[in-house]
């Protein structure tokens, strides 16, 4: 229903997304994938990183 009583030219259901709104969306999505990616791997490899310095310091 509209603020004002009547009903929503729709009938309640929702507009279909369009072509657009999906493929920005799957993209939005896509990217926040890859940036989430490259931190587990940044935080990863630096902890990697942590480890071997200190194997090496304690080795020598």
């Amino acid at each position: 229903m509209k603020k004002d009583g009547s009903k929503s030219e729709n009938n309640g259901k929702e507009q279909p997304e369009g072509r657009l709104v999906r493929l920005y969306r799957r993209l939005l999505v896509w990217h926040i994938h890859q940036h989430l990616a490259r931190g587990m791997a940044y935080g990863a490899g630096s902890g990697v990183v942590s480890l071997f310095l200190l194997w090496a310091r304690s080795r020598y």
